[in-house]
């Protein structure tokens, strides 16, 4: 379903967009073809010559980046799809400028740590109901689980409902809590995760 949606949106934006876009090659042919004929209608004006290079330049990305971006941009997707639309709605933004880009540092680390990074990857899909899970790493060339990132909900007495966010290392057998950061979010009882 979401395919679909992906491709009427790039339809409907290319439709929208469609004319805006002018490619510059076909600019500099006009205004050379415009020159020459108002040089030769009018006398007085003086020709000067004009250095020209090419407009375009073109970024090649490092396919190590590349293959980081795609990991940040999936640990995204699946932290949104471990919130739900309720809880999405209310910490969408503060998640994103707060716990994403610790999540993406230590991801980061492992591929940056690997000798093969296309080995490191993101498995599991995220917990529902009361589950902590949002998503682990995985090395595929060896089947073991590197690293899980959960997140878990605390009452503090007073305060109210927080979203704990951290992860578990494979060196200390999943036991200690590496903390990413909290997220506040009410005094009432957050509602289940994806719901």
């Amino acid at each position: 379903m979401k395919l679909w949606w992906r491709r009427i949106a790039v339809i409907f934006i290319t439709i929208l967009t469609l004319g805006i876009y002018t490619p510059t090659n076909l600019l500099e042919i006009d205004a050379d073809k415009q020159e020459d004929s108002s040089v030769s209608s009018s006398p007085d004006i003086e020709v000067t010559s004009v250095l020209k290079e090419p407009t375009s330049s073109y970024i090649v990305k490092d396919a190590r980046e590349a293959y980081l971006e795609h990991l940040h941009e999936e640990a995204k997707e699946l932290s949104l799809e471990k919130f739900g639309p309720r809880i999405a709605e209310k910490l969408e933004n503060e998640f994103t400028a707060v716990i994403l880009p610790q999540i993406e540092a230590v991801l980061n680390d492992f591929v940056g740590h690997s000798q093969d990074y296309k080995d490191i990857a993101i498995t599991e899909k995220p917990s529902s109901g009361y589950g902590e899970r949002i998503f682990n790493i995985s090395n595929h060339s060896t089947n073991e689980t590197l690293a899980k990132f959960h997140v878990r909900r605390e009452n503090r007495p007073l305060e109210g409902y927080y979203f704990n966010f951290h992860y578990h290392l494979k060196e200390d057998g999943f036991q200690k809590h590496y903390k990413i950061g909290d997220i506040y979010w009410d005094k009432n009882t957050p509602p289940k995760w994806m719901a």
